[in-house]
């Protein structure tokens, strides 16, 4: 699978304030949304639509997860998984030394 293009954060800052805006000047959201990257610099047309959406998020003019929440979540997540193995490798350790002690010494 294609590993996607990372675009400049300039890029995405320019282009969320521009999907505000033509929201507010087009009715259908699909309109406005296809005058924002009409725009020069606006970005790829896939991805400026959900770098709007993600904006009003972080702003709380929409429902869902903000960018910093979700940054939070994901190494969140990934800690738990490193203390998973952490403790799956002490719980073998403990095991192991367990039989060692009840093992009969020569």
């Amino acid at each position: 699978m294609a590993r996607s293009k990372k675009h400049p954060p300039e890029l995405r800052e320019r282009a969320a304030p521009m999907v505000a805006e033509a929201r507010g000047k087009h009715a259908p959201e699909r309109s406005a949304i296809q005058a924002a990257t009409d725009l020069p610099g606006a970005g790829p047309a896939e991805t400026v639509p959900r770098w709007g959406r993600q904006s009003e998020i972080d702003t709380r003019k929409r429902a869902g997860v903000a960018s910093e929440e979700s940054a939070e979540l994901q190494q969140l997540r990934r800690k738990d998984v490193e203390l998973g193995c952490d403790n799956a490798i002490l719980k073998a350790a403990s095991v192991f030394f367990a039989a060692e002690i009840d093992r009969p010494h020569r």
